[in-house]
């Protein structure tokens, strides 16, 4: 083959490499490889980072899309037995927002959760009659009570999660941690992205690209997701007719073009390319081996339930979390969708919780037993509250519950929180946070001061200015670490 034809070849096959927020041209390659970007070899990151000792190498997000009512789940609230039916008027609301599906909704009664509470762990630790499994890790969990936020609709508040702005535009949080602190994996993304879909019967909604993507960091630092069927990762396999040894054929001589053309021009998004090409080549082998189960033993899948052999659910994404945090991977995070419960909260809830209990609690076993847990970060929480009142009638076989972000409930263990702990009150009502509220800005830098990261010194110049995750808010919240 003559050479012009080789490097039409080789601009193919780059362009294909490239294609994409989902495919391999998205993987966090400079963090891995250390080639000229500013970024250690495996294992380090930027200069400097991190800054002082870490109690969490990695974090697993658990981000559970559509907001779970704290009321039924994590926040008990007995006073509402009593209150049940109790109107609420405009006193109460005290001018703050309600969402347009309840604004001008004439009755807005009390709604006393229909599920029991009770006690577990040495911690006496409350989680619902729901949450049974999460019940035998109790004293591992750290229970916040008090989380608040500043959005009151989904796609605001889940894109304000994710990047700390309201906006869509802003790098995410899993793409801080890799600009930040690289990753401990040559042959794997720093960042990876996994989503599965609830059992719930009410739709769920989007998810969008931009939710895991870099911004205005390095685009090696945007999330990858893997998928459940098909190739794992978007354009991971050969093309038709080129075998392995061709396929390195031609990797080599699109390198060496891109190389000249650096030389030439100084551009440092080709070496990026450079570098996401080497890594794609990598994962052709990487990825096929992670996603590969079958050599997990029998009681492994005993204890993530009988979903975890199915591909793209939640139980299978916790085993692969798992795997992917022992290969060193640095963030790792899991989106669930379906849990919007407006209405037939009875009926969707219990489902959504079976999707996610059993391996919820499974993957903070496993962690532990490998000796992992007290390095890994485990989150699970949605993006808001609900509210204390039934949306529509106060039929109990049906009721559901409106956006609420003034306070809500999450929970985090592993490396760097204190086990058995639950943080923060809310009142009677779960309306207002009484005592030691946590902003997702608190969050967000106690995140990364496990992780070893000052909140306020991980920044990057944009257009004059410098930004971070937190902005310019977010205090670490240091009633939670261990």
């Amino acid at each position: 083959m003559d050479l012009l034809a080789e490097n039409r070849l080789a601009h193919t096959r780059r362009e294909f490499l490239g294609r994409g927020a989902t495919g391999i041209g998205a993987a966090a390659l400079a963090s891995l490889l250390g080639h000229g970007l500013g970024q250690a070899a495996t294992g380090g990151g930027r200069a400097g980072f991190p800054q002082f000792p870490a109690k969490a190498k990695r974090v697993i997000y658990l981000f559970q899309s559509g907001a779970p009512s704290q009321f039924e789940l994590l926040d008990h609230k007995p006073a509402l037995a009593k209150a049940h039916g109790q109107g609420l008027g405009s006193e109460f609301f005290g001018g703050h927002r309600l969402t347009g599906m309840t604004s001008g909704q004439k009755e807005k009664k009390v709604c006393k959760s229909i599920y029991n509470f009770s006690r577990h762990g040495q911690s006496g630790t409350e989680l619902s009659e729901l949450l049974p499994h999460l019940g035998q890790v109790a004293d591992e969990l750290c229970v916040v009570r008090s989380m608040q936020t500043q959005a009151i609709n989904h796609d605001p508040a889940i894109t304000f999660f994710q990047t700390g702005f309201q906006q869509a535009g802003r790098p995410s949080m899993g793409a801080w941690a890799s600009y930040g602190l690289g990753s401990e994996s040559a042959d794997l993304p720093a960042y990876v992205v996994m989503i599965s879909q609830g059992s719930a019967k009410r739709d769920s909604q989007a998810l969008y690209a931009r939710l895991w993507g870099s911004g205005f960091l390095p685009s090696e630092h945007q999330g990858v997701k893997f998928r459940s069927s098909g190739d794992p990762v978007l354009y991971l396999s050969n093309p038709d007719g080129i075998t392995a040894k061709r396929r390195r054929r031609i990797l080599d001589l699109g390198q060496a073009l891109n190389r000249e053309h650096h030389e030439r021009l100084g551009d440092p998004e080709i070496l990026t390319r450079i570098q996401q090409a080497e890594m794609a080549y990598r994962m052709q082998t990487s990825v096929p081996e992670l996603m590969d189960t079958s050599s997990e033993p029998e009681h492994i899948f005993d204890l993530y339930g009988a979903n975890a052999r199915k591909p793209g659910t939640y139980a299978a994404n916790c085993l692969l979390a798992r795997r992917l945090a022992e290969r060193g991977v640095r963030f790792i995070q899991l989106y669930h969708r379906g849990w919007d419960q407006h209405g037939d909260l009875p009926r969707d809830l219990p489902l959504q919780c079976g999707d996610v209990d059993q391996s919820s609690a499974a993957l903070i076993a496993d962690l532990k037993q490998r000796g992992m847990l007290d390095e890994t970060l485990v989150i699970w929480g949605g993006e808001f509250g609900r509210t204390v009142y039934a949306q529509g009638g106060l039929n109990m076989a049906k009721y559901g519950r409106d956006h609420h972000p003034r306070c809500f409930s999450m929970w985090m263990a592993g490396g760097g929180i204190r086990g058995g702990t639950t943080y923060g009150t809310t009142d009677d009502f779960s309306f207002n946070v009484v005592e030691n509220p946590v902003h997702v800005y608190d969050l967000h830098a106690t995140m990364l001061h496990c992780l070893g990261v000052d909140h306020e010194k991980l920044t990057f110049k944009f257009q004059g200015r410098h930004y971070r995750l937190t902005d310019v808010h977010g205090n670490l919240v240091k009633g939670i670490l261990a």
